[in-house]
This record gives structure tokens, C-alpha cells and sequence, in this order.
């Protein structure tokens, strides 16, 4: 018997082991099992807030869309209620968002598809221009527009660009856009920023004087007294206006809609046409 000892003895130390070795691949398991437990948490915390997230820009989006259609209906209004073009701003309140709603007469601003030599280049010089490089901008700008293939004098079509080393040239078509004037040739960055406050499109004539800022004023006298241009008023002109409409959400998005309207309505010069027109319609980061 005294010799069975030894066996027993080797036996418990070999248990022993394999109960250690068993506790630790446990304790590796549940370790294992809570990290993957933590990062399946982790992750479906941040889909949640991405998930919130994406809805509540939503909501702002929405919301700032409705309140632009509702400043139009505000504007097109034929009560005494009407809320007149280029009025203060206005807020509207809509389910979960808040949004301001603001509004810009673009009467007294010179349209760059209507613009005369002498209107630009009077624009110009108001600017700080000097009167050489003005001409060659205003002709260069009515050279983008103009259907001939023949330059303006000191104006540029595309072999004046080419020899410029730029490797496009004018359409020949009207302006699509304001920032198509950064592409003509002459025009700076610098000069694109100081001069484009007073610039639109689609304005279907000659800025209203009462509405026009320093700058444009004395560019249309300018324009006035070379013959170039006129400050007779056009009762019946649709206003043009532009719509801004900055929405906030509960959740914290934000969104702000942008478009440019034309308001037919009580105006003869809109007769026949929809009760009002948008003619550009983009995001606040776009110009």
C-alpha cells in the first residue's frame, strides 16, 4: 500500500494543472466575451448618435426648405399682410425646428447679362480700377457673352485666352452663373470678392436707382450721361429676390437653403406667368 502513494500524489499535481489551465482559458473567455461585449456597445452607440445625426440635418433641411416656400407665400400675398421684398427678416416656427428667413431686392444690382460697356466699366472705376484695365474688363466680360467670334477692342475671345496660356475661352453664350465671372479673362480673385456684391442675373434690366448702393448709383449717372443706360423706373417689373432660410433642429442640425425668385404676382410684366419663378436654388455653401 505505502507504495500506491506516489501515483496519487503525481495525480493531484496534474489536476491541479488542468484546473489552473481550465480557470485561465475561463478568465481569457469572459475577458474575450467583455471586450467584444464593449465594442459591439461602442458601436452601437455611434450609429445611434451618426443615425440622430443624419436625422436631425434632415429635419433642418426640411424645415428650411418649407420656410422659404412659405416667405414666397408670404410675398406673393395679396393682403395687407404681405411681407414687402427686401423686408426685415422673419422667423417661422415649424414642427422640431426653428428657422430665419431673410429676403434681398436684387432691383439695385446691375445684371452682367444686361450691363452696358460704360455701365461696367463705370462699376469698375467706382472700385478702385484703373481706367485702362476697366475698359479691357468690361469688354472681356461682354466678349463672354456676345455670339461673335470677333473681340471687342481691348476685349478678348479664345485667341486671347489661348495666348493667355489658359486652355478654355469664352462661350459666346449669356452668363450662367456669377462665379462663371471668375473664368474671364483680367478677373482676380480680389477684384471677383469687391465687385460681385453688386452684380446679379435675370434682372431683365437696368438697376432701380432707389434701390442701387453707392457704387452702382454712380456707375448708372455714369452710364446715364454717356447715353449708355437709363433710371426710368418699371412699375410693373416682377421683383427679383433673393431667399435665405438658415434652419435649426432640436437635435442640433442646421441647414441653410438658398434661392433666387422672381415674384410675378400683382405685377403686369409677370402677367401670363407662373406666380412665382425660382431660378436658382442651392445650399448656403454654394454661391
Amino acid at each position: 500500500m505505502p507504495r500506491a502513494e506516489p501515483a496519487r500524489s503525481g495525480r493531484r499535481r496534474i489536476g491541479a494543472r488542468e484546473a489552473g489551465f481550465a480557470l485561465l482559458i475561463v478568465l481569457w473567455t469572459v475577458g474575450l466575451i467583455a471586450l467584444v461585449g464593449t465594442q459591439v456597445t461602442s458601436a452601437g452607440r455611434s450609429e445611434a448618435r451618426l443615425a440622430a445625426n443624419l436625422r436631425s440635418a434632415a429635419v433642418a433641411e426640411a424645415a428650411a426648405d418649407g420656410a422659404l416656400y412659405e416667405a414666397i407665400y408670404h410675398m406673393i400675398d395679396a393682403s395687407t399682410a404681405r411681407w414687402p421684398p427686401g423686408g426685415p427678416p422673419h422667423q417661422i416656427r415649424l414642427p422640431h425646428a426653428v428657422a430665419e428667413v431673410s429676403a434681398i431686392d436684387q432691383g439695385g444690382k446691375i445684371d452682367i447679362n444686361m450691363a452696358s460697356l460704360p455701365l461696367m466699366t463705370s462699376l469698375f472705376r467706382q472700385l478702385g480700377v484703373d481706367a485702362r484695365a476697366a475698359q479691357s474688363l468690361s469688354a472681356a466680360i461682354a466678349d463672354w457673352r456676345s455670339p461673335s467670334n470677333r473681340p471687342l477692342p481691348q476685349g478678348a475671345k479664345a485667341p486671347q485666352y489661348r495666348a493667355a496660356g489658359l486652355d478654355y475661352g469664352p462661350p459666346n453664350a449669356p452668363f450662367r452663373s456669377l462665379e462663371e465671372l471668375r473664368l474671364v479673362l483680367g478677373m482676380t480673385p480680389e477684384l471677383y470678392a469687391r465687385i460681385v456684391p453688386y452684380l446679379t442675373l435675370h434682372l431683365e434690366g437696368n438697376p432701380e436707382l432707389p434701390l442701387a448702393a453707392p457704387p452702382v448709383a454712380q456707375a448708372l449717372a455714369d452710364a446715364v450721361a454717356a447715353g449708355a443706360a437709363d433710371t426710368t423706373e418699371d412699375p410693373d417689373r416682377p421683383p427679383l429676390v433673393i431667399i435665405t432660410s438658415t434652419a435649426v433642429a432640436e437635435g442640433g442640425g442646421r441647414f441653410t437653403r438658398r434661392a433666387l425668385v422672381r415674384l410675378n404676382v400683382g405685377y403686369s410684366g409677370g402677367a401670363g406667368r407662373a406666380p412665382y419663378e425660382i431660378i436658382t436654388w442651392h445650399s448656403g455653401d454654394q454661391s
